[in-house]
């Protein structure tokens, strides 16, 4: 088995950057994260943008349906900001033949606390087991990109 895996950044890859508590979106922690957990599945991680979601354009969304509709991989993970995830989920839907899951985290990888490992645990159990289409695996759920929402308040994604 084989998952291609794309990250646009987001919080999932933000890194610490000064002590006004700034942060910058790093290197995608995906790739670490997976070798820590010792998977057996064969993967290929492509960094595609390094951007905080609120900032992506339909223009970012543009090249991220572009690279998933040429990439010849059924099974794909993207690592994406929380934000706006749901509209890039619903950028891809008309995309057929492949099985996309969208994750990401509320806090960076690279904070203890993070819900990172668990949210990419779930969205590569979801790419493996889901008939196609495309989803969003965020706390500990897989949701279709119409029926869900980030509930900003509460920090979690929830159907509408």
């Amino acid at each position: 088995m084989y998952i291609k895996i794309f990250a646009v950044g987001g919080t999932i890859d933000k890194v610490y950057f000064d002590q006004k508590n700034s942060y910058q979106v790093g290197e995608p922690k995906i790739r670490e994260i997976l070798e820590e957990a010792n998977v057996t599945f064969e993967y290929d991680v492509e960094p595609l943008l390094s951007k905080d979601s609120l900032d992506m354009t339909d223009t970012d969304r543009d090249l991220i349906y572009n690279k998933v509709k040429a990439d010849p991989n059924p099974l794909i993970v993207i690592t994406h900001g929380t934000d706006t995830m749901v509209m890039t989920a619903q950028h891809l839907e008309g995309i057929e033949g492949r099985t996309i899951v969208l994750t990401g985290s509320m806090q960076p990888a690279r904070f203890r606390s993070s819900d990172a490992t668990f949210n990419i645990g779930c969205a590569i159990a979801a790419v493996q087991t889901l008939p196609k289409g495309v989803y969003i695996a965020m706390n500990g759920r897989v949701f279709r990109p119409q029926e869900v929402h980030k509930n900003v308040d509460r920090g979690i994604f929830e159907i509408i």
